[in-house]
């Protein structure tokens, strides 16, 4: 993630400061603020339909790349609600069960993946988000070694 270089309180430049035991970004004029780096939190869901996991591909991402369906989690809603919203908007499937994986830590995009398992039903309509969906049985499944991947990981240990 690139860092800001300016003051989003007041476009000053940022200087690196000793502050809270860690060196942070904060204003350069008498402004004050600090540019913290907080993670943003994005929740993941690991769906399940039929007795098969859903993996989604993003258009952005390269053909051949599956993933969980993800979302920002959004000002006043809870983690629950989210995945459960960006499962009805990305696969228009309805959420009938949730369970929390875990949660983890994605610094390569500074964010916190909140992960859930939502058993859910419906037909697949995908959201223009997403190029395309892959249905696999849960042994099939294999994890990656970062952000999503590792709440699959510890959903299959769970399993056995």
């Amino acid at each position: 993630m690139k860092s800001p270089r300016f003051c989003s309180a007041c476009g000053a430049p940022l200087a690196p400061t000793p502050l809270a035991g860690r060196l942070r970004l904060a204003c350069s004029a008498p402004c004050g603020h600090v540019e913290w780096g907080n993670p943003l939190p994005v929740v993941a869901a690991l769906v399940e339909r039929e007795g098969m996991i859903v993996l989604a591909r993003n258009h952005a991402w390269q053909p051949g790349v599956f993933g969980l369906v993800t979302g920002f989690l959004e000002a006043g809603e809870s983690p629950e609600a989210a995945v459960a919203r960006e499962v009805k908007e990305e696969l228009a499937l309805d959420a009938s069960a949730l369970a929390l994986i875990g949660v983890y830590p994605f610094e390569r995009k500074n964010e916190v993946i909140i992960a859930y398992h939502v058993q859910a039903g419906g037909e697949i309509v995908l959201n223009e988000e997403l190029a395309e969906f892959r249905l696999v049985a849960p042994e099939k499944l294999r994890p990656w070694d970062f952000g999503t991947g590792l709440a699959v990981r510890d959903w299959l240990a769970r399993r056995c």
